[in-house]
């Protein structure tokens, strides 16, 4: 039989030092990966409502790029940097999934 290893681990809160137990589920998560910088990623699922670039398109920080509902809210996607985009992914009436590539941009 193979006996796992409790862990053990510090964490802090309100100035307070506490002792924890990580879980197995915790240990074998998946870990998170910092996406492209010009990648525009869904956070949501969701539905997109309109898309305001295209393929070749100039843009700049902060420039709309797309909306797209979630959850009966209706969610501004702005880019994340200033290049010109490469890809669409989208259209008017996608429903999308979370993590979905909706927009990707070439940073300058």
């Amino acid at each position: 039989m193979n006996k796992q290893e409790n862990e053990y681990v510090d964490f802090v809160v309100t100035a307070r030092a506490y002792k924890t137990l990580l879980t197995t589920k915790y240990k074998n998560r998946k870990i998170w990966q910092k996406p492209n910088p010009g990648d525009v990623v869904s956070t949501l699922p969701g539905t997109i409502v309109s898309v305001e670039v295209a393929i070749g398109d100039n843009v700049s920080e902060g420039q709309l790029l797309l909306m797209h509902q979630a959850m009966k809210m209706y969610n501004r996607i702005v880019s994340p940097v200033a290049g010109v985009v490469k890809e669409v992914n989208v259209t008017p009436g996608d429903r999308i999934a979370k993590d979905h590539l909706m927009v990707k941009i070439e940073p300058k």
